[in-house]
């Protein structure tokens, strides 16, 4: 039975058959499930073979310590996806500038993405992952084109946990795909996935909650004490890590959120390779992914680390929160 399963590779084949005019994306769905495949083999043995720690090189344009996963994964999906023959532009969390493409490799599409979400929980053995957003049209650009999120064709994350399972979309609803390590092949587990339309689980970094605004601090005292609209008492579960939070949130529903405060007052996750790729996602399974003002594959971009305020997850649990911020 598990060699009649259906892999990704399958999965793109006939995808390709139906729109032979998105025949590129089988090529970078190759590229990304390679890429996913080895850096799912560094996560496993990243404490036997002294790929935890920092990496020593300071901080990333976020002003974040670079751990030595992070520069070996962003290296891993550069590689694999420079040599699709399909990129025009790369754009990574782990880059100051998108990287330019050039010669007889340079194709027509964009990839965004943060190599290694989460990062700051490898050296705990806990779920990180990968995001990635595809986009076309930017062969003969000679800037990095910003797009909005509402012109991705494809969107996904990689969990790398105790499995690892690549979630993606080509706007044609939502489908996961699990790592056979016996096969080397990514085989389909999940297909089609709903999210439901409400849960009981928001997942959020309640240590910042004293930075939030008061209305943001009455919906949490409303949920948590079941006194919202479904009148059931929520709970919280928070990794840390937005691939693991996410893939939660997909499969269970419930309401992930990273708001601005007065910390961080334009949010903290980045709209292009973070907010973009999930919203896409969860918009694609039934759900919602908003700012407080608006849909967030609707905001313009201005810059490749642009950072957006997030509100995702179940529609009524999106149009329930968001009702406090107006």
């Amino acid at each position: 039975k598990d060699r009649l399963a259906l892999t990704l590779a399958d999965f793109m084949r006939e995808e390709t058959l139906r729109n032979p005019e998105n025949a590129d994306l089988e090529h970078v769905f190759s590229g990304i499930q390679a890429a996913c495949r080895a850096i799912a083999d560094m996560v496993s043995k990243a404490g036997i073979q002294d790929m935890t720690g920092l990496a020593g090189t300071g901080e990333n344009v976020q002003g974040e310590e670079q751990k030595k996963l992070d520069i070996l994964s962003n290296d891993v999906f550069k590689d694999k996806l420079r040599k699709t023959g399909c990129m025009a532009f790369l754009g990574s969390e782990e880059e100051d500038d998108a990287v330019v493409i050039r010669g007889p490799r340079r194709g027509d599409m964009v990839a965004v993405f943060d190599p290694l979400d989460g990062s700051s929980n490898i050296d705990a053995a806990i779920s990180v992952g990968t995001i990635f957003g595809i986009y076309k049209g930017a062969k003969d650009k000679q800037d990095f084109p910003l797009q909005k999120g509402s012109e991705q064709i494809a969107a996904g994350y990689c969990m790398y946990s105790t499995c690892t399972i690549l979630m993606i979309t080509t706007g044609k609803g939502v489908n996961g795909f699990t790592l056979d390590t016996s096969l080397g092949e990514f085989v389909l587990t999940h297909p089609d996935v709903k999210m439901p339309p409400r849960g009981k689980i928001y997942s959020t970094n309640q240590g910042n909650l004293p930075q939030w605004p008061d209305k943001l601090r009455s919906y949490f005292d409303n949920v948590s004490a079941g006194k919202g609209q479904s009148k059931t008492k929520y709970g919280l579960r928070y990794i840390g890590s937005m691939v693991g939070d996410m893939h939660r949130t997909l499969l269970y529903g419930g309401l992930f959120l990273y708001p601005a405060d007065s910390k961080n007052k334009s949010g903290k996750l980045r709209l292009l390779y973070e907010a973009n790729p999930m919203a896409m996602l969860a918009e694609q399974a039934g759900g919602k992914a908003s700012t407080g003002d608006a849909r967030v594959m609707d905001v313009e971009p201005s810059e490749l680390h642009q950072r957006v305020p997030i509100f995702i997850g179940s529609s009524d649990d999106v149009d329930e929160v968001v009702s406090y911020l107006k």
